[in-house]
Order: structure tokens, then C-alpha cells, then sequence
């Protein structure tokens, strides 16, 4: 992986592929590995940016307190430094929160959008309460009880939850404490839909256990130009479940 220094931090990425530029941010608690298994239907296409969010992965944490709008700046720091003005820009899960962030602050830069199981909500009082409490969880006793509730979660696949689980073992403490209260705190992006003149896409498995379909039904309600692939059987990781229907959708991006 590659490494630079954007907005104090030390952040890691991969670049694969020629094409249409295209950076796909990972979800909580991964990392960019969560893309190997799609990113090879992709490389034809699409320049392929995979960073790790701050604190993920090879990415350094930061133990001040942070927002999606940060994460979101240090994606355009990124496409800075590989002198990138505009890309499609696709997130998984908190990823989505990311995305929708970027397009928020940086709309120019935005040359289409994706969604793969996430939403443009925020958090109500008890699940944004939760995080918190999740968050304190970790500080004072790791990341063990995060990691035995959500990777069951993930999908339904006995390998992939191996998967999941040998990816969120590996992220350090710092990242889940910084994460969780970011999307705590993240705004509602239902408003900002309405602004989208850009290709949407929004890919979701209809057996999500951590996010429903509904959601993206809801956004596809809002954008009817947005291009929606429900994906039958599969779960909150469709890149992996449902790697070639995932690849397809995506490529309305290019």
C-alpha cells in the first residue's frame, strides 16, 4: 500500500485499474480488503482508489474526536495528491456516511455516487446512544464484545463471517471509539438527495440484518433516476456475497 500525510494523519490506499476514477470506501469496522474479491470486475473501468479510513487498516488513528465530514476531507486530500479533480465516489455502510459527506462538501468533485448497503439517515436518540455506549465499551474493555455482536451480522455465509471477523480483529481500539461517536453524531442526508444531478447507484441485499432494504428503497423514492440493485439472499457484505451482480450495478458509474 501506499502511503501519504493528508489533514495531520498518516493515510494508506491502494490504486488498481485504468478508467473512469472510482474510490470505494469501506464500512465499520473494516478496511479495504473488504473490495479484493469485486475489485478484479472493476479494473477494466474504472481507476480504482481503495483508502483506509483514518484509524482503520494501515491508516494512523487520531484520538480527537472527529466527523464524517472529516473522514470526507481526507478523501479529497487523497484525490489531491493523485491530482484527481472528479471521481465516482461509492461507500459501504459507514463508507455510505462518508460518501454522502463528500458529496455534501464537495459536489463538484462528484461525478457519481454510490450507496452499497447503507442510507441517508441519521442516527435516533437510542441508536445514536448506543454508539456511545458501544464506544465506552470499547475504551474500557477492547473491541472483543463490538466484534462478537456484528460479525454474525454481516451475512449468513460461514466463510465470510470469518472473513468479517478476522478484519475487525485486526482494527485498532482508537478506530471503533473514533467511528462509532462519528456516526453518533453524523446529520440526516435525506435533504441533500434532492441536489444529486449525478448517476446514482444503490446496491443492497435483501437479508441486510444491520441495515434494511427500506432504506435504499427510501432513497430510490427520493432520486427515481437512481439505478437500485436489490440483491436476493445476501446480506450486509453484497461485494463479497454477490461479487458479479455487485460489479454490474457499479458499472453505471463509468
Amino acid at each position: 500500500m501506499e502511503k501519504i500525510n493528508v489533514n495531520g494523519i498518516q493515510l494508506a490506499y491502494e490504486r488498481r485499474g485504468k478508467g473512469t476514477p472510482l474510490v470505494l470506501l469501506h464500512g465499520f469496522p473494516l478496511d479495504h480488503h473488504l473490495w479484493d474479491e469485486v475489485l478484479p470486475l472493476l479494473e477494466d473501468k474504472f481507476d480504482v482508489i481503495l483508502p483506509d479510513l483514518r484509524g482503520f487498516g494501515g491508516s494512523r488513528a487520531v484520538d480527537s474526536f472527529y466527523t464524517m465530514e472529516d473522514y470526507a476531507a481526507d478523501v479529497a486530500g487523497l484525490l489531491d495528491h493523485l491530482d484527481i479533480q472528479k471521481a465516482a465516489i461509492v461507500g459501504h455502510s459507514m463508507g455510505g456516511y462518508v460518501a454522502l459527506a463528500f458529496a455534501r462538501l464537495y459536489p463538484d468533485r462528484v461525478s457519481g455516487l454510490g450507496l452499497v448497503s447503507s442510507q441517508a439517515l441519521a442516527d435516533n436518540e437510542e441508536r445514536k446512544q448506543g454508539r456511545y455506549k458501544s464506544a465506552a465499551e470499547v475504551a474500557d474493555h477492547g473491541i472483543g464484545s463490538v466484534v462478537e455482536t456484528m460479525a454474525p451480522k454481516f451475512t449468513s455465509d460461514q466463510r465470510l463471517q470469518t472473513f468479517a471477523r478476522e478484519s475487525m480483529e485486526r482494527q485498532q481500539p482508537a478506530a471503533y471509539i473514533g467511528a462509532l461517536k462519528a456516526m453518533a453524531e453524523r446529520v440526516d442526508s435525506t435533504p441533500l438527495l434532492s441536489s444529486f444531478h449525478f448517476p446514482v447507484v444503490l446496491i443492497h441485499g435483501d437479508a441486510d440484518a444491520l441495515i434494511p432494504i427500506d432504506r435504499a428503497r427510501e432513497i430510490k423514492a427520493a432520486l427515481p433516476h437512481a439505478h437500485l440493485a436489490e440483491i436476493p439472499g445476501a446480506g450486509h457484505i453484497p461485494m463479497m456475497e454477490s461479487k458479479e451482480k455487485t460489479a454490474k450495478a457499479l458499472k453505471h458509474l463509468a
